[in-house]
């Protein structure tokens, strides 16, 4: 059976915000679905596929949303909305499980005590309760063995959270539009929240929707959308969080394989991609990412994105609407708009920070790594 070509041929953030008053997950989730398939110049009774993610609705809402949608019978995926979703349903498109296929998620209204840790960050069992094993301080363990490990000054994973934050000051889009500009020193300056991040390292919490729409090439040719290529992707794990404590030797190259396997698909090299629409939950992330996938050696990855490298303008353009920490941080959906962004960036429709000539976008969200290209 001849392969069949898988594109994106939609892609829709709703407003996001701190607070959305008056909105929920799912209808906020709804609002960036009806968004992305008019972007696409599609509407439901085109879907066959879905995967869907409303709030912190692990299970069932693809079933909810199709029903509710009035789809008669439609492929559901499993991948939380975000790349590994996008190379699930390109899998099941070129198999000829589907044809079209909707991913979206969007969160409001869960997160409601805002002067505690986002209730996603501390599930309740006995490894966070007493002993504290939250998001911040797991995330942070791996990135002061990795400072210590390579006498890395912290001033140089402070700069990635001033580039990035600034790129969302400039992002009218963004929750942050703004606020800054930020240096290293401001960074290094807030509050120390799990060494050694302190609050601007660190992904803000806000609400929100996303949703892609993907289909076949020969599909999107009778439409007015501007597809973009599904290269390439795969993701690979190492194992459970919250109940093993993830050291550098276990996380530092998370994505190794997988980019691997993305690039050998893609049949690319590293030089041929454009922007880089990274996962930045914490700084030292960024760096994380560079030498997993294999742009430097490992412990060079500071020196890598030091200067002007990873602004837009840059060698390494990174996190280009500014991310979990300025953009938008809507509990899981975020993994959705690195995708989202990529997207906009191939199609030169970012909203702020556009990278001229962007041809290639390589997103990478913890284990999970997708390559697009126009």
């Amino acid at each position: 059976m001849r392969r069949r070509e898988v594109v994106v041929v939609g892609a829709h953030n709703t407003p996001q915000a701190r607070v959305l008053e008056g909105q929920t997950s799912d209808s906020v989730t709804l609002a960036a679905i009806t968004g992305a398939l008019d972007d696409a110049g599609l509407t439901t009774a085109d879907v066959d596929g879905l995967t869907v993610l409303p709030g912190l609705q692990y299970r069932g809402g693809a079933d909810a949303f199709g029903y509710a949608l009035g789809i008669p019978w439609f492929w559901t995926g499993a991948q939380v909305p975000g790349p590994a979703a996008v190379v699930e349903a390109a899998a099941a498109i070129e198999a000829g499980a589907c044809e079209t296929v909707v991913l979206a998620g969007g969160q409001a209204g869960v997160y409601t005590d805002r002067a505690a840790v986002a209730p996603w960050a501390r599930p309740a069992h006995e490894f966070i309760e007493c002993w504290g094993l939250m998001t911040p301080a797991e995330w942070a363990m791996a990135a002061q063995q990795y400072l210590h490990r390579f006498s890395v000054p912290r001033e140089k994973i402070a700069h990635v959270a001033a580039v990035i934050r600034n790129n969302g000051s400039r992002n009218p889009e963004a929750v942050y539009f703004g606020r800054g500009p930020y240096t290293a020193e401001d960074v290094l300056a807030s509050r120390m929240i799990a060494d050694p991040y302190h609050l601007l390292d660190c992904a803000t919490t806000s609400e929100g929707g996303s949703a892609l729409v993907l289909t076949t090439a020969e599909r999107a040719a009778d439409l007015d959308a501007r597809p973009v290529r599904v290269l390439g992707g795969a993701w690979d794990s190492w194992g459970p969080t919250y109940t093993h404590p993830p050291t550098y030797d276990r996380v530092a190259m998370w994505g190794r394989k997988a980019g691997d396997a993305a690039f050998a698909q893609a049949g690319i090299s590293r030089d041929d991609v454009d922007v880089f629409e990274f996962y930045d939950n914490f700084s030292w992330e960024i760096v994380r990412y560079f030498e997993a996938l294999r742009y430097c050696d490992v412990g060079e990855g500071a020196d890598l994105v030091a200067g002007d490298a990873i602004e837009a303008t840059g060698r390494y353009p990174i996190v280009t609407d500014g991310g979990t920490m300025s953009h938008s941080h809507t509990g899981e959906s975020q993994r959705l708009q690195r995708v989202v962004q990529a997207v906009r960036q191939l199609r030169g429709e970012s909203a702020a920070n556009q990278v001229a000539g962007a041809e290639i976008a390589l997103v990478a969200v913890i284990g999970e790594v997708l390559l697009l290209g126009t």
